[in-house]
């Protein structure tokens, strides 16, 4: 999977974070207690998250 190493705006650190962030969302607590226990408080840090899409699984089913 590839996610932003750090945010594009402000430039926090963001990479080590999606795993948690996705793992704790998937036992079913809510993206935004995660996301504060994880220190992402700017806007833009939680878009970069939000919008993260997982599309190498995707794209590599297809070879060229």
């Amino acid at each position: 999977m590839m996610v932003p190493i750090r945010c594009f705006s402000c430039g926090k650190q963001l990479g080590g974070l999606y795993e948690q962030f996705k793992k704790r969302v998937e036992k079913g607590e809510k993206p935004e207690k995660v996301m504060d226990d994880l220190g992402i408080k700017r806007y833009c840090c939680r878009r970069m998250i939000f919008s993260q899409v997982d599309l190498i699984d995707e794209i590599s089913k297809y070879k060229s």
